[in-house]
């Protein structure tokens, strides 16, 4: 599956000039006039969301986020610390027309680093979104060199069809290395009837299986790029949108030990629908265990998360994945009847140890 959807992204500006006068948290841009930079507290939640909101209506980008998105992100997740890792530039009238924010990704053998803001429209076009850009990669930059030696990467993604972005960030010394497909599938056509093996049944989620099936999951992506090992308490961070009413888990009941041998999680992003144009079921994450691969349980899952979202009145199923995936999981869906609708690419700083 492809990452977060929350992809707060620098919007576009002029290319990346150097940064000036040192600040908490790292240097902070050059001074501009009628323009003030400082960190970024709860206190501005509503305005941040104003900015987030007008960016998003500008874009159009495939998700809207919402002001209780915007606080984990930034505010009160684990590990935030909104004082040295955010930037905002606030008008003279008090107005919040561009922010940036840094944070370090827990739980990878590479030390990464994601960076995501905006720079209200109205306000583009004279390199603010260089100058945040250039106090995200040194605030970053920072950041890594507190953490243990080791290759590290500073990253953010940018949907396809933003290439002013594409090109801030490669002024700014990016360059792409991943690539991402977000997938549709129309629920008014027939699904497929999955019978699973006597031993396996399928069930609704239970918070009761929490930590079995975390464990599954590191098992089931232990293969994956940028795979991570987050402590179980991680697993259920950023869960605002969790839809356990679409979410399944097949169980292996063929000994005396129940053993979870796949899983899926959904999602329902109802803040996106009037932008889509139309009502979707999302599948944020599906894994099966190498022991149960080549069983249908994958097929399984998604048959039966397409019915609920269908039961719920959606119009499609919708995912992501890794063009690369090494499941060979886009073949899969399009077996189901999913189809590309639009795609993004990851773009990183890599720093070697």
């Amino acid at each position: 599956m492809c990452p977060s959807r929350v992809r707060l992204n620098v919007s576009p500006g002029e290319s990346a000039g150097a940064p000036a006068s040192q600040g908490a948290g790292g240097e902070h841009p050059l001074s501009r006039p009628g323009l003030t930079w400082r960190s970024l507290s709860l206190s501005d939640l509503p305005r941040l969301a104003d900015l987030v909101a007008a960016c998003e209506a500008h874009d159009n980008p495939p998700y809207r986020t919402t002001a209780a998105e915007l606080e984990a992100d930034l505010f009160v997740g684990r590990g935030r610390n909104p004082q040295e890792d955010t930037l905002g530039a606030v008008a003279a009238d008090g107005a919040l027309i561009g922010y940036g924010r840094v944070r370090l990704l827990s739980g990878h053998s590479v030390i990464r680093t994601a960076i995501g803001g905006g720079v209200h429209p109205q306000a583009r076009g004279d390199g603010l979104g260089s100058d945040l850009l250039a106090w995200q990669v040194s605030r970053a930059r920072a950041i890594i060199a507190q953490q243990s030696p080791g290759p590290a990467r500073i990253e953010t993604y940018v949907e396809d069809d933003m290439p002013e972005h594409a090109d801030l960030l490669r002024a700014g010394g990016f360059s792409p290395l991943r690539f991402y497909s977000e997938m549709l599938r129309d629920l008014g056509e027939e699904i497929p009837s999955t019978p699973l093996a006597a031993s396996l049944t399928l069930q609704p989620w239970s918070s009761e299986l929490e930590e079995e099936v975390h464990r599954a999951h590191q098992e089931a992506f232990a293969d994956h790029w940028a795979r991570e090992d987050a402590p179980a308490e991680m697993w259920v961070d950023h869960r605002e949108h969790f839809a356990p009413q679409w979410s399944f888990i097949v169980m292996d009941r063929s000994t005396d030990r129940t053993r979870v041998a796949g899983y899926l999680l959904s999602s329902r992003y109802e803040q996106d629908w009037e932008a889509l144009g139309y009502r979707v079921g999302y599948t944020e994450l599906v894994g099966v265990r190498r022991a149960w691969r080549g069983r249908r349980v994958a097929t399984a899952l998604l048959s039966a998360a397409m019915r609920a979202y269908q039961r719920d009145g959606m119009q499609f199923a919708g995912l992501g994945v890794d063009t690369e995936n090494p499941s060979s999981a886009y073949g899969l869906y399009e077996h189901l009847g999913y189809r590309r609708t639009r795609g993004s690419c990851l773009y990183t700083i890599e720093i070697e140890d």
